[in-house]
């Protein structure tokens, strides 16, 4: 037998000896077990993992949600109200999951597949680099970059006048940062 064979074979020996013993543990056991077990959850048979048991864990690593088959909305605050960047292993995160998780780091933004226009402005009010992570932004989340930062300019692919307006106004430097200067904001740029 070839050497990866019986790595692999060892390694699934060890993986079904861990999951029939970890569910022989009662649920104060298996409570008691996630604070030193990180990964525990993913032995766990679906029927034994109580919400108690998900919020335990959730708030002891930042994985252990992905090994929770549809998660309460509550839980999934529970994990992005304690890692953040929890929410990439969340699908289908609810909007307040995805505004809980941005409120307070920006960039988990990243993460977020096809994020609400309000989830957009939250993240790059808290994050000034955030627009660069979100595809065809809005024109309100743009203005709101480049309010916030005006080198976020260099992050949009097509800003608007208003955009540039804002972005050349607050910093003119920025000017560098965008291609196909309009007319309108040469002609600005001018009366400066």
């Amino acid at each position: 037998m070839s050497q990866f064979l019986k790595s692999y074979w060892h390694d699934s020996v060890e993986i079904a000896k861990m999951r029939e013993w970890v569910n022989t543990l009662n649920s104060d056991e298996l409570l008691a077990a996630s604070i030193n077990c990180f990964d525990l959850l993913k032995f766990v048979d679906e029927c034994k993992q109580t919400k108690e048991l998900q919020l335990a864990a959730v708030q002891n690593q930042e994985s252990a949600i992905k090994y929770i088959k549809n998660p309460s909305e509550a839980v999934q605050l529970a994990a992005v109200q304690t890692y953040e960047s929890a929410i990439q292993y969340i699908e289908n995160p609810s909007e307040a999951v995805q505004l809980t998780a941005v409120q307070t780091y920006g960039y988990a933004i990243s993460y977020i597949k096809n994020p609400s226009e309000d989830v957009q402005l939250t993240a790059v009010q808290t994050y000034k680099s955030a627009i660069q992570y979100i595809k065809n932004p809005s024109e309100a989340v743009q203005l709101a970059a480049v309010q916030q930062d005006p080198l976020a300019i260099k992050y949009i692919e097509k800003p608007s006048d208003a955009v540039q307006l804002v972005a050349v106004q607050k910093n003119p430097l920025t000017i560098k940062y965008i291609n196909n200067l309009s007319e309108t904001i040469k002609n600005a740029l001018a009366n400066l």
